[in-house]
């Protein structure tokens, strides 16, 4: 079966707070196959209960509110989705990059619960500061099912100084959001391989 990443949105920000072990112990008694949390933040690696992925994201969102009182956002991406997301960042690839490793820090995705047209990103007038990019992904590069669903940032000052927020993302482009570090976006894509 494959695996698949849940991406919990703010569940562990402004007091609101599900330990990751209470959650993985949750899921494995809801019948959920093969969970595994990484870090503290809202991320769950398992398999799936049927063949459509985006199914469990009611199914969890609605554990989470029974079992701890709390109402969030899920979004869950298969392996592929993750993958792609990961393998397209064009702050890491080719000449555009213009970063090495050691800038891998500064690096974000903000998964988008929600589609959004690239001409309609191009519009926006970002309230970055010297330095900061925000790139959408496109179809050619992530494929057809995170095209417009994730936004590639380079915050060389930090994502806690940045303006490049998911409140931001989330207010002009009328869609939830959740962001991860490159660190985490990498290690989820290889724990659903595996």
């Amino acid at each position: 079966m494959t695996r698949v990443v849940a991406l919990l949105r703010a569940v562990n920000v402004g007091g609101r707070s599900v330990a990751m072990a209470e959650l993985r112990r949750a899921l494995e008694a809801a019948g959920y196959p093969g969970v595994q949390t990484y870090l503290q933040s809202g991320n769950v690696v398992f398999e799936p209960a049927d063949d459509d992925p985006r199914g469990e994201e009611d199914a969890l969102e609605h554990l989470i509110e029974r079992e701890f009182g709390l109402a969030t956002r899920a979004l869950v991406l298969t392996s592929d989705e993750i993958g792609r997301v990961a393998a397209a960042n064009p702050f890491t690839t080719g000449k555009r990059a213009g970063t090495s490793t050691a800038d891998e820090k500064t690096l974000h995705v903000t998964y988008l619960f929600e589609r959004v047209a690239a001409d309609a990103f191009a519009a926006l007038e970002l309230p970055a500061v010297e330095g900061e990019q925000a790139l959408l992904a496109d179809g050619g590069a992530v494929g057809p099912a995170m095209a417009g669903r994730a936004v590639y940032l380079r915050l060389p000052h930090g994502y806690g100084r940045s303006k490049l927020t998911n409140a931001w993302f989330e207010r002009v482009l009328a869609t939830p959001a959740t962001t991860r570090n490159w660190r985490t976006t990498t290690a989820l894509a290889a724990l659903t391989r595996g």
